[in-house]
């Protein structure tokens, strides 16, 4: 893996010249891992003039789901404990004679940055902007796989699940079992907090569980994500609990089926955010549920569960092959419940098959 992070290294050390930057300070933990492989909590990465720098207040540890930097990378350990190393790689920047810095404006407090400022007066601070969010947009092979594996698992969690009873038990205690689950099948944890929606809070994207006990008759909806080696998938299902399906059940099922259906097939390199967006929006639209549908269709996954490309009304933008997104559409009806779907996948041309689905529970309306 060396010789992917120095390349990738490389190809944000030209940005930077070429935005006429000399140095440039990494600060944001998603990147600095991109960037450096992994690395302890807090440090940053410095693109020095004459040499790269992993910064830390600690030294790294070997603990397996961590894993360590990269070996051809020089790490710095900051003397004394306490200290921020990014003002400690300010000043390594100034000493290596770079006389200006690219740094993420978008993560740094105020006060961190005057620290900066206040340490290399000399150093000339530009912002690096959304540079390495950019280059993390489309993955690489070795990336790709480790999202394939996050979906297996996930998939694993969700399905034995399934196979319990569920009448009874609250969402907390189901969510608290998946994320339990994730971790048995190999997760370094849940990729973010497992929603576990019943009844009328059924179908609501980002629903945190409550103590409600799931009843005979409920929708219930689950939303989960395995982190597997840093990088982060996500699926969702709904079911209806101990019952057939009511009329309206079934009816709002395949509505935003259809509609999470036609949103994958508009997965394909050169269209349009927007369009994708739309083509799930529209299903949605034409059927009456114009208002209160969530902002955006999907988004992108990876070192973090929600990155770029946004799939929203206004995004700008047009996808790439090798680009996995969520494509997950939802209606909730308040009072009632309602229905959401969410699959991780990843862009690929026709000649390849089209999207590659890596989430593979199945979609059907099961009775549970």
């Amino acid at each position: 893996m060396s010789e992917v992070y120095a390349a990738r290294r490389t190809r944000l050390r030209e940005r930077c010249n070429a935005g006429g930057s000399a140095a440039a300070l990494v600060t944001r933990p998603a990147n600095v891992r991109y960037l450096a492989g992994a690395a302890p909590l807090g440090a940053v990465l410095l693109l020095g003039k004459r040499e790269d720098l992993l910064v830390c207040e600690s030294p790294p540890d070997d603990r397996p789901c961590e894993g360590r930097p990269d070996e051809s990378l020089a790490v710095r350990i900051l003397p004394q404990p306490g200290g921020d190393p990014a003002v400690a790689a300010a000043d390594l920047a100034q000493a290596q004679g770079a006389d200006s810095l690219a740094i993420e404006e978008h993560h740094l407090t105020v006060a961190r940055h005057r620290a900066l400022a206040s340490v290399a007066p000399r150093l000339r601070v530009a912002d690096l902007g959304s540079a390495v969010e950019q280059l993390r947009v489309v993955k690489d092979e070795e990336e790709i796989s480790c999202l394939r594996i996050g979906a297996e698992i996930a998939d694993q969690a969700l399905g034995e699940l399934l196979e319990s009873i569920l009448v009874g038990r609250t969402e907390r205690h189901l969510a608290l079992e998946l994320e339990r689950r994730l971790v048995d099948h190999g997760a370094d944890g849940p990729a973010f907090p497992t929603s576990v929606a019943t009844g009328p809070n059924s179908g609501r994207r980002g629903h945190r569980p409550t103590d409600r006990r799931v009843e005979e008759g409920d929708f219930l909806s689950v939303c989960l994500g395995a982190a597997y080696r840093g990088y982060r998938c996500e699926i969702g299902r709904t079911f209806v609990i101990g019952t057939s399906p009511a009329d309206w059940q079934i009816q709002l099922y395949d509505l935003v089926f259809a509609a999470q259906r036609a949103g994958r097939e508009a997965l394909m390199p050169g269209a349009a955010y927007r369009e994708v967006d739309r083509a799930a929006r529209q299903v949605l639209d034409s059927a009456g549920y114009a208002e209160g549908l969530q902002p955006l269709t999907g988004h992108g996954v990876g070192l973090e569960i929600d990155e770029d490309p946004q799939l929203a009304p206004a995004a700008m933008g047009k996808l790439d092959a090798c680009v996995p997104v969520t494509v997950e559409p939802g209606v909730h009806l308040p009072g009632r419940g309602g229905v959401r779907i969410d699959d991780t996948l990843v862009v690929r041309p026709e000649a390849d098959g089209g999207p590659e689905l890596l989430t593979i529970t199945t979609k059907e309306l099961l009775a549970l």
